[in-house]
This record gives C-alpha cells, structure tokens and sequence, in this order.
C-alpha cells in the first residue's frame, strides 16, 4: 500500500503541459443502456468533448510526452501513423502551439484533397512525408531525425500512438480523474491497438480503483500481439513509478478482444457501422466507423449476452476520433 501511495504520488507530480482544459466530462447514456439491454448503469468518459485540437486520448497522453520534449530542448516533433490519424493530428496541433516544427510519417496514398485528420494536419503546418506500408514508417522517422541532427537540428520523436511508457502514465493519470469526478465503475471498455491507452487504464485502476476491469477491444492487431505490447508497458510504468515487477498486476488484468477487427485497421465492420448508428440516434455521441465504433460494438455484444448483468456501473472510454468520423462518412 505504502509503495501505491508513492506511485500516485510520482505520477501526479510528473511535468505536463496545459493541454485540453481537463478533466473531460463524464455523460450519462440513460437512452443507448436502454436500447442495448444493459442493466448497469452506462456512462461515457469523454475524451473526445476535449477541447484542444480536437480532442481524443492522444491529446492526453501528450501532455507528458509533450513536456519531455521540451525538457529535451527538442525543437521538432517527428511521429507516425495513417493518413487519418488521431495521434497525429493531435501531435500536429500540439507543436502548433508549441512552436515546433512537426514532421509527420504517414503511410497510405496521398489525397488528392485531405479531408478530416488530413486537412487537419496540413493546417497546422506539419511537414508530411509518404510511405507505402506500416513497416516502413520506424525507419523513415529514424531517416528524418537523422537529417535534421546533421543540419544542427534537436528533433524528439514520438513513437506510434505516444504508446511509451510515460504516454501511458497520462492515461494512468486520467484514472485518478475519473476517481476525483466521484466515479469507480465496475467495468472499462476503450478502444486498444497502439497498447498504451490500454496499459494506462490498467496501471491508473490498479492504483485508483483496484476493483475495476478493464476490457480492450481491438481496432486491428490480434489480442497476442497487443497484450505483449500492454505488459511492456505497464512493466515500463512500473519502472517509471518506482514499483517492484509485476505489482500493478498487468498479466492478470490485461483483456483484449480481437473479434471485432474485421478487415482491420480503417475498415469499418457491419457491427461497427451499427454501433455508431446506435450512439449518435439514442446519444447524440459520435464514434468513427473503425476504432472507437469498433469498441462500443464490442460494449453492445457484451451487455446483449448479459455479460455486466451483474455490474453496477460500465464506462464506456471515448478516445475520440470526430474528424475520421466525419471524413468517412
């Protein structure tokens, strides 16, 4: 107990920068409980009503991995991800208002007219560069900082997601928020792919709200290759807090569910298409096709089969995603 208490203690005194107005609102969902069966009490912890750069949980985990790039003196920020990627037009807005230069490394065809996350990136002025497939992405961010070093640059570059170790302490610290608004639900279900949202909800309940399960349904990769990413870094938090192996308990609280993947990363299934539908008729609560719909499809299977029959509260964490949203639809 004593080592938990120094953990929170670390982890609320970690540098942050004053990004996105928090805490995010908590809704009730009286009117989608009732539509999917759930017996529980739904609530939605809305990370996607944050305001700065269009919200979403990537915008969390940037507040710390924000502030160690200034620390480093870094004076661009170099990251990754699809063409209509949250993370990096979140990242994107961040150096905007930084005033730090931004490389982006996306991979997908170029768009004749960018829409959504896209346009978003491009008007805050981040510099793109194309490549053909995920694989290549590392190595291109790896090519760019070493250019940039070579001309007397500092870059900082932020792995996929901001899923770091210290990415997913921001996520941890959300917990500690979610507590402090007077809630301690008996069940999480989120959105996982990158792993450190998912590693940040189960350090943050282990040391908040240790009776509190946490449920990650796949965007995309199989549940083996995420779990293996979550443990890393829930083993890194632990490091990063102070805290012997194993005590925040990640192999034994790490769910992921891969059946909801469908064609996979951007490609949006009929459950998902659904899911979505039912969020914005019953909630006025908007979902992408391929990630978060992804997630509260698998939140609607669960209450359908009677699953939280016995919880008294399950929260469903929106990690955003309205431009995607938009641009697909």
């Amino acid at each position: 107990m004593t080592d938990l208490r120094a953990a929170r203690e670390r982890l609320e005194s970690l540098s942050s920068l004053p990004l996105g107005h928090l805490p995010s609102p908590i809704d009730e969902l009286p009117r989608l409980r009732d539509v999917i069966g759930l017996r529980a009490r739904l609530l939605a912890k809305r990370d996607d009503a944050i305001p700065f750069g269009f919200g979403g949980n990537k915008v969390r985990k940037l507040t710390l991995v924000g502030a160690e790039a200034i620390a480093t003196g870094a004076d661009t920020l170099i990251t990754c991800g699809g063409v209509q990627s949250n993370h990096c037009r979140a990242t994107a807005a961040v150096a905007a208002q930084l005033g730090l230069a931004c490389h982006i490394v996306v991979n997908g065809s170029r768009p004749e007219r960018p829409t959504g996350n896209a346009f978003l990136v491009s008007t805050y002025g981040a510099q793109l560069t194309h490549v053909s497939s995920r694989e290549e992405r590392a190595p291109m961010m790896n090519q760019v900082a070493a250019n940039l070093r070579s001309s007397g640059g500092h870059p900082f570059i932020i792995p996929l997601g901001a899923s770091t170790p210290l990415g997913a302490m921001a996520i941890a610290r959300g917990v500690g928020e979610l507590v402090a608004q007077g809630v301690t639900p008996d069940v999480i279900v989120h959105a996982t792919s990158s792993g450190g949202t998912q590693a940040g909800l189960i350090a943050g309940c282990a040391l908040y709200s240790p009776s509190t399960r946490v449920i990650g349904i796949s965007a995309d990769d199989s549940a083996r290759e995420i779990r293996d990413v979550v443990l890393r870094l829930v083993g890194g938090i632990e490091s990063g807090l102070g805290l012997p192996v194993g005590s925040l308990g990640g192999a034994q609280r790490c769910e992921v569910d891969d059946t909801f993947v469908g064609g996979g990363y951007g490609v949006p299934t009929d459950e998902s298409h659904v899911a979505q539908e039912l969020a914005a008729r019953f909630e006025a609560i908007l979902t992408d096709h391929w990630y978060t719909a992804k997630a509260m499809a698998g939140l609607i299977n669960r209450a359908r089969r009677g699953e939280f029959d016995a919880a008294g509260t399950v929260l469903f964490w929106h990690t955003g995603g309205q431009p995607a949203a938009i641009t697909a639809g």
